[in-house]
């Protein structure tokens, strides 16, 4: 189950790009925002109540609902998009990818739970590797006002979401699911992003183009509802430090999308990028030690073939 999650999140987080693309035109992007977590919430919440999976909830709850609509399902993507205007989106990801790091310190700090040695290593490896998988893209921007703008907003949003990843580990020691409290979050944090759109006259217009609506459709249903809902669940099962790692994976998946649509170039550098990010998803996973002793038995065994 771990490694099915694992594997959807990071598909489905590895594609949703293409879509983003597709919802950038006349609807300004807080609008699309709002449009995207108000329909995944409006769908979800009902969907729970009419299978009886949504859970009885009391108010604190609902407070820290709140705190993660705005982490997750809101400030965090305002950040993404604002710095994309800044900043190439590879350079967004090699940020993103430090919530690894930024998650083994919340833990710490919050939880009073230290990490594991390995994340370190891992997390410094996967962002190695995104860092040469995105050179060419990195070597454009200069150190001017906007690049740091940019890195600056996309270091933000990176924070917003391991803040979110606490709460959610808050809401898996109180028993509730994620499908619950991402029902409520959504909404939340569509709420939010409501408020910012009416505060700063942000217009309300639908692209009439079709493929806004199926991009649309994609966002808030694989990417949002089924996405996120298996990255909690991950993070309820094998904890925010190790689930945070899908961050350094699904970028990989995304620029190998892009090397079929998009004409991207493989070299040397993002080659060797590609082996360190794979690298440190064994670290992280412990998969190291396991071959160590698998390789170790089997040397064993060769060695007194006549043992049982």
């Amino acid at each position: 189950m771990n490694a099915l999650l694992y594997l959807t999140t990071v598909l489905i987080w590895g594609t949703t790009w293409i879509a983003i693309h597709l919802q950038l035109g006349s609807t300004p992007v807080l609008t699309s925002v709002f449009f995207r977590f108000a329909l995944a919430g409006s769908l979800l919440l009902p969907i729970l109540l009419l299978c009886r999976r949504l859970q009885p909830t009391r108010t604190v709850d609902h407070l820290f609902f709140l705190l993660q609509g705005a982490c997750l399902f809101s400030l965090n993507f305002i950040c993404f998009y604002n710095a994309a205007q800044y900043v190439a989106s590879g350079v967004i990801s090699v940020v993103f990818s430090a919530a690894t790091l930024y998650n083994a310190f919340n833990s710490w700090m919050i939880w009073k739970e230290k990490p594991a040695g390995r994340v370190y290593v891992a997390g410094a490896v996967g962002v190695l590797g995104l860092t040469l998988l995105f050179w060419r893209e990195l070597g454009v921007n200069t150190l001017s006002i906007e690049a740091l703008t940019g890195l600056g907003l996309a270091a933000v949003g990176a924070y917003f979401f391991s803040l979110g990843n606490m709460i959610s580990v808050r809401h898996s020691r109180q028993g509730l699911t994620p499908l619950t409290s991402n029902a409520f979050a959504m909404l939340y944090g569509a709420a939010i992003l409501l408020t910012l759109i009416c505060v700063s006259d942000t217009p309300i217009v639908w692209d009439e183009r079709p493929a806004y609506l199926y991009s649309l459709l994609y966002l808030a249903i694989p990417g949002s509802i089924v996405g996120f809902t298996a990255y909690l669940m991950l993070v309820s099962r094998i904890g925010a430090n190790n689930a945070a790692y899908a961050t350094v994976l699904f970028p990989v998946v995304a620029l190998s999308l892009s090397s079929v649509y998009e004409g991207y170039e493989w070299d040397g550098w993002n080659i060797a990028g590609l082996i360190l990010v794979l690298s440190g998803n064994l670290i992280l996973q412990g998969s190291v030690d396991k071959i160590r002793k698998f390789l170790r038995a089997r040397g064993e065994v060769a060695a007194n073939p006549h043992s049982p």
